[in-house]
């Protein structure tokens, strides 16, 4: 980061990096946790996800507050303009995938017979893979590195996979056995919840990019 005349910008530059950082060091947990309080059953461990998503509501504002300080003290441009409007987006993206692993976290206890749903066995995975996606893509904004966010973009078509594999397994066991329609129902929101995170994560990633060269990365990669 180029340094400034003005030392204090720095200081606000770095201190909104930090902010963001954390909110997708927790965003990050958040999913692991979801999804393993989904898998067990675990309602006390799926509570504490669902309390944890005030923190980063707390960290967003936090974002807020300090990026419309910067605009408003500082009057960055170009470069210094981009960093913090992209802040300012991302930490909303990021604040949106705690929500959805708040969502998944509340469909603990809703599921019967959990042991019948081979998709079950899949979601760890496909939220894996999502994790990933938010870990990598924080990296590259705490980088400015383009071309690890163009990685994350690409990444998203394996979480895309996982959703139509699960979504068409889900179909098929609710035609063959009604019964399991509202558990296999609550599973099918649990996928669609993740396929989310990975299209916010690519968000953040065409953000990225953008920050750090002045362009949205091309549509073929997105």
């Amino acid at each position: 980061m180029t340094d400034h005349t003005v030392k204090a910008f720095d200081e606000d530059i770095t201190r909104l990096r930090g902010l963001i950082g954390e909110m997708g060091g927790l965003a990050e947990v958040a999913i692991e946790e979801a999804l393993a309080s989904l898998v067990t059953g675990d309602k006390e461990r799926a509570k504490k996800v669902v309390e944890s998503d005030k923190k980063l509501d707390e960290l967003e504002m936090q974002v807020d507050k300090l990026a419309i300080r910067v605009i408003a003290l500082r009057a960055p441009m170009a470069d210094d303009l981009r960093e913090v409007i992209a802040a300012l987006k991302i930490a909303g993206v990021v604040e949106r995938i705690g929500d959805y692993s708040k969502n998944i976290a509340k469909r603990v206890g809703e599921i019967d017979g959990k042991d019948r749903f081979e998709p079950l066995t899949l979601l760890p995975a496909m939220g894996e893979v999502a994790a990933e996606m938010v870990h990598d893509v924080l990296t590259a904004y705490a980088a400015r590195d383009p071309d690890l966010a163009r990685e994350v973009i690409a990444t998203d078509n394996k979480v895309d996979a996982f959703y139509n594999s699960i979504f068409r397994n889900l179909v098929s066991h609710m035609m063959e056995n009604p019964a399991t329609i509202s558990s296999a129902a609550q599973l099918l929101f649990v996928a669609r919840n993740l396929e989310r995170i990975g299209d916010h994560a690519t968000n953040v990633a065409e953000m990225v990019h953008f920050a750090a060269t002045g362009v949205y990365p091309p549509e073929d990669d997105r």
